[in-house]
């Protein structure tokens, strides 16, 4: 695990952890929306009946940080930092991986699946102002897709899901078989027509 939080920022949350007066209290990293172009890092407290026993520890000499499993690859290369300023102090935080992280083959299947969607499919529904998104992968092997914005009761939905969207993850994600829609396309408000 590659992230790095140094002194100044340990020191600063360290503190904010003894303020709350909480036993075993540490801190939580995780990315909102990870893998789009929404994600969002998020840094927060974590009490220890919070702890998920997926969770990613690194113990470091001021504190403990948990990391949410599915963000784990998402926060690869990320940096927290403290600077003291004269009006206070900035604390800042960047995870250059968590739009679009670093996948290998060996990545989970949901990395894979957003990497490609985020990169490749996109950019193209973007034109129509759409989006696709991943809400699930059932049994390692089918995603379960949800459209937005432009798509969302476009009558040209079916194509672009098996002839855009399936075709293209299924040629660049090893393992998967097939992609589900499990978006209510009868709202039709902002289709694009």
């Amino acid at each position: 695990m590659n992230i790095t939080i140094t002194d100044g920022a340990q020191e600063y949350l360290s503190s904010l952890l003894e303020k709350q007066g909480v036993e075993g209290i540490a801190v939580r990293i995780f990315i909102q929306q990870p893998g789009t172009p929404y994600a969002e890092t998020c840094l927060a407290y974590c009490r220890p009946d919070e702890v998920n026993e997926t969770d990613e520890i690194l113990n470091l000499p001021k504190l403990k940080v948990y990391i949410e499993k599915m963000s784990v690859n998402f926060l690869d290369e990320a940096y927290v930092d403290y600077a003291t300023e004269k009006m206070g102090g900035q604390l800042t935080i960047k995870a250059p991986n968590a739009k679009m992280p670093k996948v290998t083959a060996d990545s989970p299947i949901e990395d894979q699946i957003n990497y490609v969607l985020y990169s490749d499919i996109n950019p193209g529904l973007a034109a129509h102002g759409g989006e696709v998104s991943l809400l699930e992968v059932i049994d390692g092997q089918i995603a379960v897709l949800k459209f937005g914005g432009g798509c969302q009761g476009c009558s040209a939905v079916d194509l672009t899901l098996k002839e855009g969207v399936e075709k293209t993850l299924i040629e660049k994600v090893p393992g998967l078989t097939a992609v589900k829609d499990s978006t209510d396309h009868t709202v039709t408000d902002n289709a694009f027509m």
